[in-house]
């Protein structure tokens, strides 16, 4: 069974998630710890859960949502995944870091790609991709319909969606996305945001005024 730890980090607020099981293998994702207490506190959870690191993957790659990605990558030697539309927002973190007058390091490109439908998986538990470009141009969700739970990065927020006014956005393609991919999980799909808090998809079928 899945069990999902929250942290909230970095200037911007992002939330970094670790997806992990009773196999004691773990999936970070977005990591966007960015200060040196932030890294730490990350690592303690890691420590005192005995997990193990096994995928760094990314719902999209805006700078908040990759400051992290440097260190989980020495720190637990993980190859950094997303999505191949994704690429150029890593090649470009640190001056999109400038434009909101926060430093970011630059990042290595990712090291894989995945695509709608793989299956991401570790111990005995899976997150599958489902594409839902929009608020960048290859940002993804990853869902488990076992558990009903929804990763859902900056595509839709707790009565919002992801804004849409950034290099690679669509209003229209983000909400057409969101109506057509997500908004057909089970009401009951809980879904846990790149900002803020967690939501279910039936409760933002009735209040989110985007849709």
């Amino acid at each position: 069974m899945i069990s999902i730890k929250k942290f909230t980090f970095n200037p911007v607020q992002e939330n970094t998630f670790i997806a992990y099981d009773e196999t004691g293998e773990c999936v970070i994702i977005d990591a966007g710890c960015y200060f040196e207490n932030e890294r730490q506190e990350l690592d303690r959870f890691i420590a005192e859960k005995q997990l193990t690191p096994v995928r760094l993957i990314n719902t999209h790659c805006h700078f908040d949502h990759i400051m992290g990605i440097t260190h989980c990558r020495i720190k637990y030697k993980l190859q950094f995944e997303t999505h191949s539309d994704e690429a150029s927002l890593v090649e470009d973190a640190a001056s999109h870091g400038d434009l909101f007058g926060i430093p970011v390091e630059a990042i290595d490109a990712p090291d894989t790609f995945f695509k709608e439908g793989v299956q991401l998986t570790f111990g005995n538990s899976y997150l599958q991709v489902i594409e839902s470009p929009g608020h960048s141009p290859g940002g993804v969700v990853f869902y488990n319909p076992e558990q009903k739970i929804l990763i859902a990065g900056d595509v839709l927020f707790y009565g919002s969606i992801g804004r849409t006014d950034l290099p690679g956005g669509s209003y229209e393609r983000l909400v057409g996305n969101i109506k057509s991919k997500l908004l057909t999980l089970p009401d009951e799909t809980i879904v846990y945001c790149g900002h803020g808090p967690e939501t279910t998809i039936g409760f933002e079928k009735k209040n989110n005024p985007f849709l």
